[in-house]
């Protein structure tokens, strides 16, 4: 059953660094969040920046900030938080998906 009225959070990291990021693409671009095949644990999470809407995407604001996420994608990241980690090991958007049924050690793959 797909979920008719999706959630996806941003944090006020994560929405900070997006804002960074966005200083260097230009004011009319959004982040996007999209899901793809492949990665070790089955499907990776993708980042890009874009300017164009298409028909099938939902725009998600929070913090000043748009996260633009297809309808395909969302499927698998609904009700997950996108945050931001600045540690010992880099710096990285992360997604905490609570579909996972699994993940990499880095973050950027998961199995539901």
């Amino acid at each position: 059953m797909t979920n008719t009225n999706p959630s996806f959070h941003v944090t006020e990291k994560a929405a900070a660094r997006i804002k960074e990021l966005l200083k260097t693409e230009g004011t009319s671009s959004m982040l996007r969040l999209a899901v793809r095949g492949g990665g070790c644990s089955g499907f990776s999470y993708e980042f890009s920046f874009d300017d164009q809407l298409t028909g099938d995407d939902r725009v998600f604001r929070a913090f000043e900030t748009e996260v633009v996420i297809d309808d395909m994608s969302l499927e698998f990241v609904a009700d997950s938080t996108l945050d931001f980690v600045d540690d010992l090991s880099g710096q990285y958007f992360k997604v905490e998906n609570p579909h996972a049924t699994a993940s990499c050690g880095c973050g950027t793959s998961f199995s539901v």
